[in-house]
């Protein structure tokens, strides 16, 4: 065999191994992705954790998160339209729970110094009553909203005696209740703040709301503060506590206090 025949034989092959090679690189050829349709989207502010009822709206507990346009409500806040939502909802009462990932709605929130915060706050089948209180019937002015108190009321009685003076009588009537609100200012004391207000609004019972209405008509009424590690106690009134309640009395006699012990 002649040195032309062998190269045209190996050009003939090489040839064939290429066309080989590219139909086979062909037939594999991923085919183009069809486009993918670009929805318009907006950010709408929802609930980072869930956020319970009568809770305090914080700036952590809220995020940006993208919506389609198409589905984004017109009660939602969006960032186009505003974009210092966050700042105007925090500090907020809930009105509603929110749970997580769920857009913020301005109708489930009351602003802190808004008409509806007393009511949102206010858990259901309570009451919010409001009583006259002073420095010396409020502990000193450091009761603050959601303390814990015990209501005590002070009655004076007429001594039987013509020649001795009146007898004040001392009684617990209502246990373990939550301050709502006061009417407070700040005031520094002693490098502490503390409060002093007018009147106090307590979270009662409806039959609570009668006993104190009662009792503001026939004496002085004074606020114990509690201990807050009580705060989840209950208080039963036991038998013995209702043959003891009113047996301690103090006496002044001639500007000169003490007590005594009487039984009902």
């Amino acid at each position: 065999m002649n040195t032309a025949r062998i190269l045209v034989l190996a050009i003939a092959g090489c040839a064939g191994l290429a066309a080989l090679y590219l139909a086979s690189g062909s037939d594999n050829k991923p085919e183009p992705a069809p486009p993918v349709a670009q929805l318009p989207t907006v950010d709408v502010l929802v609930a980072r954790t869930d956020i319970g009822l009568g809770a305090t709206v914080k700036a952590e507990d809220l995020q940006w998160q993208t919506w389609p346009a198409a589905t984004a409500s017109t009660s939602f806040l969006r960032r186009d339209t505003n974009a210092e939502a966050i700042k105007d909802v925090t500090g907020s009462i809930v009105r509603a729970p929110f749970i997580q990932g769920e857009p913020i709605r301005e109708q489930k929130l009351v602003k802190s110094d808004g008409g509806g915060f007393m009511a949102a706050i206010l858990p259901s089948g309570m009451r919010a009553v409001s009583t006259e209180i002073s420095p010396e019937t409020g502990a000193g002015g450091f009761i603050l909203p959601n303390d814990k108190v015990d209501v005590l009321l002070s009655k004076r009685d007429k001594n039987p005696d013509r020649n001795g003076a009146d007898i004040i009588r001392t009684e617990v009537i209502l246990t373990n209740v939550r301050v709502l609100a006061i009417d407070q200012a700040p005031k520094e004391k002693d490098g502490s703040n503390t409060v002093v207000g007018k009147t106090v609004t307590l979270e009662l019972k409806p039959e609570q709301t009668e006993t104190l209405a009662r009792s503001r008509q026939s004496g002085v009424l004074s606020l114990a503060l509690r201990s807050i590690a009580d705060a989840n106690v209950v208080d039963a009134p036991t038998e013995d506590d209702n043959n003891r309640r009113g047996e301690t009395v103090n006496v002044i006699r001639y500007g000169v206090a003490s007590q005594a012990t009487m039984q009902k």
